[in-house]
């Protein structure tokens, strides 16, 4: 029996080193090369083609990153956006590269798929990369269909955080006359036809009254736009409320539907967190809710109500539409209802009562939703360790005394 316990203690040990290890942050492409002159260019147009977005939300990914002279000679084509989408995405590989591993591929060589291979907008696979590790060091990189051009080269390693993303400056653009081909341009989204036609007809209906505030959401529709429309049973339960608000109060109501930003659905899973909304001001403290993932499950929770989203009207970079079953209702507008507690069981003899508990008091101001975001992803971080530090301590220390 004496041998278990040091078996225990020693477990508990490796437990206290495990909760205490670094947990793994996700990555913020946009931020790693803003601090890199050399990549201000290649950065920018990451983030006009949303392309920034996507290789955040992905897990694990390799980035070949052109320098400002040559982004020059790609710019001197004068490509549409959404081609210049397809060029860059040729450069975003799918799976982890870090400079060691440039040298160590099987045979030499090896066939990876890029973001433009996966967003279907390349035909065959002409969407691949050759990468090759020549003697002396050297390492290529090469379109499937590079038309005869020559490949280009390995410069450096800018950044690698193994097996999450790897940023490695590679010498020129890549060639490929598929991602430099033509893109036609998308039909423009008609927001209140799309929703009348899924089920947001009410929504639609007041969008429509207010030529104004319809307008704010189109001016947001080239640069990013995300829409929550509550479906037409929650408009018609919410009409009531709706009808009493002023004219300014309706406007900032339906713009809090709104965020001008595009969040696809896999973004919003993994950034819960407090968004800015249409409505939200200079200060970024009002008409603001949390994004959060109950599950399989999306909810947006304000201070009054809950909303869930139950379906996707488009989503089509860079805009989102869903479809939610409640109408958000912002603190700034409404007060927080008063909650009456159930009726607790009272002691033999005595007579029941029920306690109304007093009204819920008002919160301190919401922090922006850069820090708010920041702090909810710092607790999630580092609540499991600080409870299990000390646990663990406690309870190996408790275990080698005993021994």
């Amino acid at each position: 029996m004496r041998r278990v316990f040091p078996l225990l203690a020693a477990s508990l040990l490796l437990l206290l080193a495990a909760a205490s290890a670094p947990v793994a942050q996700g990555h913020n492409i946009t931020k790693i090369l803003a601090g890199i002159p050399e990549f201000s260019t290649f950065n920018h147009y990451l983030t006009v083609s949303h392309l920034a977005s996507e290789i955040n939300r992905r897990l694990t990914i390799t980035l070949l990153a052109v320098d400002n002279s040559g982004m020059a000679d790609l710019l001197a084509k004068h490509l549409s956006v959404l081609t210049l989408r397809n060029v860059l995405a040729l450069h975003i590989l799918t799976d982890y590269y870090g400079a060691k591993k440039l040298h160590q591929l099987t045979g030499g060589s090896t066939l990876a798929s890029s973001v433009f291979q996966s967003s279907g907008h390349a035909p065959g696979t002409t969407g691949y990369i050759n990468i090759t590790d020549h003697r002396a060091g050297k390492v290529t990189f090469a379109a499937e269909d590079s038309g005869g051009a020559p490949p280009v080269s390995f410069v450096k390693s800018v950044k690698e955080m193994p097996y999450n993303i790897s940023v490695l400056q590679v010498s020129t653009i890549l060639s490929s006359p598929e991602a430099e081909a033509p893109v036609a341009a998308p039909a423009p989204v008609n927001l209140t036809a799309l929703m009348a036609k899924k089920g947001c007809k009410a929504f639609a209906d007041l969008l429509l009254a207010r030529p104004d505030v319809l307008q704010i959401f189109q001016d947001n529709l080239d640069s990013g736009l995300t829409v929550f429309c509550p479906d037409d049973a929650a408009v018609k339960a919410f009409a009531p409320k709706y009808k009493n608000l002023t004219a300014d109060g309706k406007a900032s109501l339906l713009l809090y539907h709104g965020l001008p930003v595009y969040y696809s659905p896999q973004l919003l899973k993994a950034n819960n967190g407090v968004v800015n909304t249409l409505a939200t001001d200079g200060s970024n403290k009002n008409f603001n809710y949390t994004v959060q993932t109950d599950g399989t499950d999306i909810t947006l929770k304000t201070r009054i109500v809950t909303a869930t989203i139950t379906s996707t009207l488009i989503d089509q970079d860079p805009d989102a539409v869903y479809v939610i079953n409640k109408v958000l209702q912002p603190r700034e507008l409404f007060k927080l209802a008063e909650v009456v507690d159930a009726p607790s069981p009272a002691p033999a003899g005595s007579k029941k009562a029920k306690h109304a508990s007093p009204p819920t008091p008002a919160g301190p101001e919401e922090a922006p939703a850069d820090q708010a975001a920041s702090d909810n992803a710092a607790f999630r971080a580092g609540s499991a360790g600080r409870w299990l530090v000390p646990a663990a301590a406690s309870l190996a220390a408790a275990v080698i005394v005993v021994v």
